[in-house]
């Protein structure tokens, strides 16, 4: 029997990656536009100026593809800073068992719950996974979420694996979820609102259209994962990760084992509830000084009175589970950084230093009330990064891509020939060009807001030439964007993802790969109706 090729690595693969597109800036010319600042929603922006291109000096890449792993490393700092911070904190978190013995309990209900007719017929995991990925498909399409799912990878992981299921469910449970969102987007101002503005388009027009396309990629989305899963739960060697997981697998087990033995149903200690006593503190201050918190979706603004709410909740809450068991406290710590995290986002816009300074104090507060030593939780912190490290590291060398394909100076020049293609191609065709042209360069520019700057103002004279609603091609931008990023190696957050759920992104490709080539279907039927029937805002 024939060994089966070695899968190269994630490393390997980006790494590759760096050298073609090095390779490439010895081939393209290099080009520049001219760029211009403008001020949307408050926030200035780089735009492309149209009709702007010219050539300018060819950069070709040579030494430069290994200062591209540092330059890269200093591009994605913050994620990268985040990933450690988040790291470290759940390895604290999953130190105390908390999140295991709140799995084994939820499953022991829903086995419960099996028993009785009026859920006999229904298979309560699937259900789960349904409801969790509408939630984050939700999450990716309101407001855009994306670098906050690393942080959900390392809980929905083990949860998948302890429901009899592998990592790729879990990791799809709350990353592909919130991508598939994300790409059918609704009200998400990362793409949708940047995009809107550059082409002068109102800020969140044409929701009824959107909101279609959301819940058939949504639909789409949980169907794939459903019957994977189904595959999984029936065959476990079905699964690419079935030899990758033995190590999640162990895990699990000796976490489940532990939980049977009767001394680790911990009452909370001293330390525990000095924990819960602060916390109310600072919760008590906070309300003091924010008493109403302004919700923003899309153009809708509610002012509600959000913290002193949890505030109410946090200590009547935590009180009952503080009487019940330590393990109980330390998830609702969890459940309510979960729900700052949300406030944050919505009513703060918060990004990563907010969010990864949220989770590294939940971390220390989990570390405290398990009554661990300073220099234990720190001991612990210092070994979950060791543990992330791979999915940091790659992270950088990923931002390395970008930073290639810049000091190449062949992004532009790669921007205006595709343009170029657009001009003799009538309006079936150019909208083709236009939404096969924003996933390619969606493998190389993953962000929305940088390639919206970068491609919309263009693209929405080329609209008016050829007679395609400016709203029809913010849409091919929408899809472009958020369908490839979930492929696509220069993606910090896919990387991140990949990292902290330990799949390789070899093994990620060949698995989700068919389902891209599905969404890309998906989004140009979806896409054609706009050329040929009027819809609210088109």
């Amino acid at each position: 029997m024939k060994n089966k090729p070695k899968i190269p690595s994630t490393f390997t693969i980006v790494f590759c990656v760096i050298i073609f597109v090095a390779i490439c800036t010895w081939v393209i010319p290099g080009g520049e536009f001219v760029r211009q600042t403008v001020e949307i929603d408050g926030e200035t922006k780089e735009f492309v100026v149209p009709d702007s291109y010219h050539r300018v000096s060819s950069q070709p890449q040579t030494w430069q593809i290994f200062s591209a792993f540092f330059k890269g490393f200093v591009k994605t700092s913050n994620i990268i800073i985040f990933i450690f911070l988040i790291g470290g904190a759940f390895w604290i978190f999953n130190y105390t068992n908390a999140i295991m013995v709140g799995v084994n309990a939820f499953l022991k209900r829903m086995q419960g719950l099996q028993q009785r007719k009026v859920f006999a017929r229904i298979d309560i995991n699937m259900l789960i996974i349904t409801l969790i990925m509408i939630m984050f498909s939700l999450f990716g399409a309101i407001f855009g979420m994306s670098e906050e799912t690393i942080a959900f990878t390392m809980i929905f992981v083990p949860i998948a694996l302890s429901m009899g299921y592998d990592s790729i469910v879990g990791i799809s449970m709350c990353y592909l979820a919130a991508h598939v969102g994300f790409a059918g987007a609704m009200l998400n101002p990362f793409t949708i609102g940047i995009a809107q503005g550059l082409a002068q388009l109102p800020t969140f027009s044409g929701l009824g259209y959107r909101f279609v396309c959301w819940l058939v990629f949504t639909f789409a989305g949980i169907c794939f994962v459903v019957w994977y899963a189904k595959k999984v739960k029936k065959n476990p060697e079905f699964s690419p990760m079935y030899q990758w997981d033995n190590l999640w697998r162990e895990k699990t087990q000796q976490t489940t084992v532990a939980n049977n033995e009767p001394e680790t149903v911990q009452r909370a200690s001293l330390s525990a509830w000095i924990v819960w006593l602060f916390l109310t503190v600072v919760f008590v201050v906070v309300s003091f000084f924010e008493p109403i918190t302004t919700i923003v979706l899309g153009k809708n603004a509610y002012a509600l009175p959000i913290i002193p709410v949890l505030t109410a909740l946090f200590f009547v809450i935590s009180f009952v589970c503080l009487r019940k068991n330590i393990h109980y406290f330390i998830l609702n710590l969890l459940l309510f950084s979960i729900f700052a995290l949300i406030v944050g986002v919505l009513g703060y816009q918060w990004y990563v230093m907010e969010i990864a300074t949220l989770f590294f104090i939940m971390g220390i507060c989990a570390g405290i009330a398990y009554s661990c030593s300073l220099d234990k939780i720190f001991q612990l912190f210092l070994e979950g990064c060791k543990d992330i490290m791979s999915a940091a590291l790659i992270v950088g060398l990923a931002g390395g891509i970008i930073v290639i394909l810049q000091d190449g100076k062949i992004i532009d020049t790669i921007l205006y020939a595709m343009s170029n293609a657009m001009q003799d191609a009538g309006k079936f065709g150019s909208l083709s060009v236009m939404f096969v042209f924003q996933n390619l360069l969606n493998l190389i520019i993953p962000s929305g807001s940088a390639k919206a700057a970068l491609t919309i103002p263009m693209m929405a004279e080329f609209a008016d030439m050829l007679h395609i609603s400016r709203q029809t091609m913010v849409l091919a931008f929408q899809f472009g964007d958020g369908i490839t990023n979930m492929i696509t190696p220069a993606s910090g957050v896919l990387l991140g993802c990949l990292g902290a759920a330990k799949i390789p992104y070899s093994v990620w490709v060949k698995w989700i790969w068919k389902f891209i080539l599905f969404l890309i279907v998906v989004g140009f039927l979806l896409l054609l109706p706009t050329l040929y029937f009027s819809f609210n805002g088109f």
